[in-house]
């Protein structure tokens, strides 16, 4: 087995074809789209995956108790449901998506949080690889047998409301929400119904699309200016915010890459918008 960079968070297509044998490599298909997107990523799948991949499903590997889209289950629900897929703590999990960068970092983040101990980014995603033309697969892959996932909540990468509400209050993390701008001025209605238009008062907007760049990650020196054009110390503490804890990943894959670390507020803005108890605010 050729070694990829243990520093980056992504190994690129010819290290993936070149690995794909390894019985330590898993590979999974991380997809996930808005609503808004008209796209079904289990179809997707079904229609044409890397070979061997696993299907990984957001809303299904999930608190469904908790009223609120795809938020983290709890450890033996998340270790019951990854163990079926053939996925273990100790291999080394290659995740993509078929945006490109989307998706993925919530899943690379979400194995990370309970405790794998290697999770990698496919470097441009599903359309790279075709685009490379690399094999495809249709139908679904089997799992792998009598793998176990031993998982642990990594409580401080995950932000609750009540924590973000004391950071707004007492300054000691910036807030940034990566949703789109208009969307963080109250300017245009949120995808999810009921839940009110705007942001959290104080809280800092980088809309996630200005880290990604033709389904990659930009790279570092763009993402830190772009940090800086959005008054962004990323050496201070950073709570990552989105619509639905799903982009906010990219932001804190985009700080990882620039050497920081962040908290993900997990309910995020479908959580916080929805609460008649939660301050918002509008505008700049």
């Amino acid at each position: 087995m050729t070694a990829s960079d243990p520093a980056s968070p992504f190994v690129t297509a010819a290290w993936l074809a070149e690995n794909l044998a390894d019985p330590n490599v898993v590979v999974v298909d991380g997809s996930w789209y808005l609503p808004t997107q008209n796209r079904d990523a289990r179809a997707e799948y079904q229609a044409g995956h890397i070979p061997g991949a696993v299907f990984f499903d957001v809303d299904r590997i999930a608190d469904h108790a908790a009223g609120l889209p795809h938020m983290l289950p709890e450890p033996d629900a998340f270790a019951a449901a990854v163990s079926a897929l053939g996925i273990s703590d100790a291999m080394h999990i290659v995740v993509y998506d078929g945006a490109g960068l989307f998706s993925a970092p919530r899943v690379r983040w979400t194995f990370r949080v309970f405790g794998a101990k290697q999770v990698s980014l496919l470097e441009g995603g599903l359309p790279t690889w075709a685009a490379e033309g690399r094999p495809l697969v249709a139908g679904a892959s089997s799992p792998r047998p009598a793998a176990q996932f031993v998982a642990a909540l990594d409580e401080d990468a995950v932000a609750s409301a009540t924590q973000v509400m004391a950071a707004l209050g007492d300054g000691s993390a910036q807030v940034v929400d990566t949703r789109p701008a208009a969307r963080f001025r109250g300017e245009m209605p949120e995808p999810r119904p009921g839940l009110r238009a705007g942001h959290m008062p104080g809280s800092l907007n980088l809309p996630f699309d200005e880290l990604v760049a033709d389904g990659r990650l930009r790279p570092p020196d763009a993402l830190r200016k772009t940090f800086a054009q959005a008054g962004i110390n990323p050496a201070r503490p950073v709570v990552a915010s989105c619509g639905s804890g799903m982009s906010a990943a990219i932001l804190t894959l985009a700080l990882e890459m620039s050497g920081y670390t962040a908290r993900l507020y997990d309910g995020s803005w479908a959580e916080w918008g929805a609460a008649a108890d939660l301050p918002v605010a509008t505008g700049e």
